[in-house]
């Protein structure tokens, strides 16, 4: 896949401002939109966009193919006449700074129960097309989804036995019994889908491409496990074998313990990766581009043993490799794939990806703080990469960078020397500098975070790898995406041709 030269911004959805507490796909998504295309930008890049599970994390959601609820825009159900103004009422008034997700939702699911209740199915046929069209995925995952709520938000392996070994009688009652809850789940998909697909035309008739985020992994708890066990490693009670994560790196010393099953990547090849194939064509019929998270995992895993509480104990399992991608690009052509080449990144990983042509990625604060080799300038980066001045797992620039710049006197020097960044400058003129540095990089694509935009502190970042709790609920404020930052940024787009 070849990349056009240019630039974008990363900002998941949720982050957007609004009066409802979180992030939607109303109003400011499209002024959002504007500001890319008043700043030359012809890129997005989103998180997944997945209904979050354990920790409110997307890496860890309900489903594979669902999208998240919580995006919905309530002013677009009241145009719609789904809503009144008095249904829209608040009580509670929500911080402006983040989401306060266990608030937001309870709010959120009062309003969407509302319209679902004067929306009327059998009169509109995009409805009955979206279900046809989503049939794969959407009976399964509405179906979890009301179950779920009707023992009390437990995991599947947690409820009836008959319910969580899917016993076809079993099934088929509770289909009667929560039929209307499933009926639900299916309306705020439709909803979802129908939204986002209104804002991404409006994007790409921008001229904009949306780069969206799809995570190696699937969570215990999801539509997709419950629905297809023989396409993971378990045992007989649900629970996996062995579970994911990384050894020691970066973030931690004693590694990730993410706790995802792992595939059966022998089932998964007999019916050519059929599961995996469904999960491109929807995901594509969303995005432009997708990031492939933790791409160095199709080549070798790290595999460790359900019950561990760290991820030291781990080791190395072939992945699918070769087999995966030549089969995709077999049955659904070239891969509009950037691969998340970070970690440990051996030569059988680089060959992989080298080998479909595959886009990776380079991180600014990585490359300047590896003390261990020399740097690579970002002007002798490879064209086909994409640069990011840090991604939703690293501080932001200026918090990294008051947070790092003393510490080693290699840094020093490689900012100091080949940079241009001092110790006496603003941090907002560290933060244009870093953009600059990206915008005139070698690479074919530079995307920044916006709180990188912004100048903002380590208070804006989005997310500490392998934590709980103060994650992903970071939003800018209205008025935060002033003139002046879209002139700036506009100005180095064009110096630096992109």
């Amino acid at each position: 896949m070849k990349l056009i030269k240019g630039s974008g911004v990363l900002l998941h959805p949720t982050s957007f401002p609004s009066e409802y507490g979180i992030g939607d796909l109303g109003q400011e998504a499209y002024k959002f939109v504007d500001f890319l295309y008043n700043s030359g930008q012809k890129y997005w890049q989103v998180l997944p966009f997945n209904p979050p599970g354990f920790g409110e994390s997307p890496y860890q959601a309900f489903s594979a193919f669902a999208g998240n609820p919580l995006l919905i825009s309530p002013d677009k159900l009241r145009q719609e006449g789904l809503l009144e103004s008095n249904d829209m009422e608040r009580v509670t008034q929500y911080n402006e700074n983040i989401v306060e997700f266990e608030k937001v939702r309870k709010y959120k699911d009062q309003l969407l129960r509302t319209a679902f209740k004067k929306f009327n199915s059998d009169n509109c046929t995009m409805y009955q097309d979206f279900e046809k069209n989503n049939i794969l995925w959407l009976e399964n995952y509405s179906l979890f989804m009301a179950l779920k709520n009707y023992f009390g938000g437990s995991s599947w392996n947690q409820w009836n036995r008959l319910a969580a070994k899917r016993d076809e009688e079993a099934l088929s009652r509770y289909r009667n019994l929560l039929q209307d809850e499933i009926e639900y789940q299916k309306f705020l998909q439709f909803k979802f889908f129908t939204q986002w697909l209104e804002l991404k035309e409006y994007t790409n008739l921008k001229g904009i491409k949306i780069i969206g985020d799809i995570p190696i992994f699937v969570a215990l708890d999801s539509a997709d496990v419950w629905a297809n066990p023989h396409l993971f490693c378990l045992d007989e009670a649900g629970n996996p074998l062995k579970v994911a994560g990384v050894p020691p790196d970066y973030f931690s010393k004693t590694g990730q313990l993410w706790g995802n099953p792992h595939y059966d990547w022998v089932r998964m090849e007999e019916d050519g990766y059929k599961w995996w194939r469904q999960r491109f064509i929807t995901i594509l019929g969303l995005v432009d581009f997708v990031r492939l998270d933790h791409f160095r995992g199709f080549e070798a895993y790290w595999e460790i043993p359900f019950g561990e509480e760290s991820a030291i104990n781990g080791k190395w399992v072939k992945g699918p490799g070769e087999s995966f991608f030549s089969t995709l690009e077999k049955n659904l052509g070239k891969m509009p794939i950037i691969a998340e080449d970070l970690g440990i990144i051996t030569s059988e990983v680089v060959q992989l990806k080298n080998k479909f042509g595959f886009p990776g990625m380079k991180i600014l604060q990585f490359i300047l703080e590896d003390t261990t080799q020399e740097v690579i300038l970002p002007l002798n980066f490879d064209y086909n990469s994409v640069v990011y001045t840090g991604t939703h797992d690293n501080d932001t620039i200026l918090g990294w960078f008051n947070n790092h710049y003393m510490e080693k006197n290699k840094i020093q020097k490689v900012f100091e020397n080949n940079l241009g960044i001092f110790p006496n400058m603003s941090g907002d003129e560290v933060c244009w500098r870093f953009i600059e540095i990206a915008l005139q990089s070698s690479s074919a694509l530079a995307l920044i975070p916006l709180q990188d935009i912004l100048g903002l502190d380590s208070s804006a970042r989005m997310n500490y790898p392998g934590t709980l709790g103060n994650n992903w609920n970071w939003r800018f404020k209205k008025g935060d995406l002033t003139k002046e930052i879209e002139t700036r940024l506009y100005q180095l787009v064009q110096a630096y041709s992109r």
